[in-house]
């Protein structure tokens, strides 16, 4: 029993190593990005101005970010030349829709093109159509808590119905969860116990916008549509199983209730927070932790994936982000290799998981900083040039054979 009101010591590293796992055929591996951590230079987007406003309260903007925008077919390329089969990216609205009402055929023709990247490289594209950042002019109307906000949306999806002609999957919105829980610019906080009170209404209005947009790619046919929930298994003390129930519902178990019956739902999952009778619990001193200060815990991916799977009542999961920021490429291949044993474990008994997407392809630009390095490639912010990691080379081969050697469990600092 836990008495020092103290979250607990992680719990992963009980055998030496970790054992060998293989995934059936057909299982999706990849890597995803996020328009705006990538692209460089979205000018018309709320992120772009705080990034750039006199007093902004960020370390630095995002400027040319990896200049994906320009060099997609490169990235595209590490995907496929690894044996990644999927890669998940974002099309960018505020570059599509730079004012209300004007929309942009250039960026649509540009978005169809990094479709057509995949495919001409046999990767399957999976398409977010709202990765955390709006347009200037919605943001400035109201954002999600306008109650047209979903029309709007909507009308901005049916302009990008073209460039999903022969896409399979889509992504509505990623992590509406943490958008319920910003206040106008604030940064995206990945950690529970860092996020403000949600927004019920901004809520209620994102699963509006989610069904809305589902029912005009209906109109297509042939799309998985589904959207990302930002997970972060809450663990209760003894005792604390209310508050931790209460304290999550609308930072996550609404959006899974309300995704029930989608085509998929996305987990996303990076650490866990641990609940007491006050809420959630600050680290042990000593605790692994990444760069960004979260906990290294990769057992957190297979309590999140049965989370998703019991609230969302046998709607199929993917992962769609799951990594570890650190500047250690072999603990990265630590973390990922245990957060696979939740994976596998989860497919054991019966949780439908069709694939897992590792968080991020490239370094990028972590919401206010380019420091946490989550990527499997490095880049060089002077030439742009990718210089791949051990890591890639790593996921790539589990992608190839559908198998996930056994390894050491090296213990060590993350970051």
């Amino acid at each position: 029993m836990i008495t020092t009101g103290r979250a607990p010591a992680p719990d992963d590293a009980g055998t030496a190593s970790t054992p060998e796992l293989r995934f059936p055929a057909g299982f999706w591996w990849g890597a995803a990005t996020a328009a705006h951590q990538v692209e460089g230079n979205n000018t018309t987007s709320d992120w772009w101005t705080r990034e750039h406003r006199r007093d902004s309260d960020l370390p630095e903007p995002s400027d040319d970010a990896v200049d994906s925008y320009h060099r997609y077919p490169e990235d595209v390329a590490l995907v496929a030349d690894a044996g990644l089969g999927m890669y998940r990216f974002s099309v960018e609205w505020a570059r599509i829709e730079p004012e209300q009402g004007s929309f942009s055929r250039a960026q649509l023709d540009h978005y169809r093109r990094m479709v057509d990247a995949c495919r001409t490289r046999g990767v399957e594209p999976m398409v977010t159509l709202h990765h955390c950042t709006n347009p200037l002019w919605f943001a400035r109307r109201g954002g999600w808590r306008e109650d047209d906000a979903p029309d709007l949306f909507a009308r901005y999806v049916e302009r990008v119905l073209p460039v999903l002609d022969d896409v399979t999957w889509v992504c509505t919105i990623n992590e509406p969860n943490m958008l319920a829980s910003l206040r106008d610019w604030e940064a995206v906080e990945m950690l529970a116990s860092r996020r403000p009170e949600p927004d019920v209404h901004v809520a209620e209005v994102l699963v509006r916008a989610h069904r809305g947009a589902r029912e005009v790619l209906a109109s297509s046919g042939g799309l998985l549509t589904g959207w990302t929930i930002g997970t972060q298994d809450f663990q209760p003390l003894p005792g604390a199983e209310d508050v931790a129930r209460d304290y999550g519902y609308y930072r996550e178990d609404f959006f899974t209730e309300s995704a029930a019956g989608d085509d998929f739902i996305g987990v996303q999952n990076y650490s866990r927070t641990v609940i007491g009778p006050d809420g959630p619990l600050p680290l042990p001193p000593g605790v692994e932790t990444n760069i960004l200060g979260w906990e290294y815990h990769p057992a957190a991916l297979g309590n999140a994936l049965r989370h998703s799977w019991e609230l969302g009542r046998g709607t199929p999961l993917i992962v769609t982000e799951s990594g570890l920021a650190t500047r250690d490429d072999e603990r990265r291949i630590d973390h990922t290799a245990a957060a696979l044993e939740g994976v596998r474990a989860a497919l054991d008994d019966g949780v439908d998981v069709r694939g897992y997407l590792y968080w991020s392809l490239l370094d990028n630009y972590e919401w206010g900083s380019y420091d946490p390095t989550f990527g499997l490639v490095a880049w060089d912010r002077e030439t742009f040039e990718r210089r791949p990691k051990p890591s890639l080379r790593w996921l790539g081969d589990v992608a190839r054979t559908g198998v996930v050697p056994s390894r050491p469990r090296a213990r060590g600092s993350a970051a």
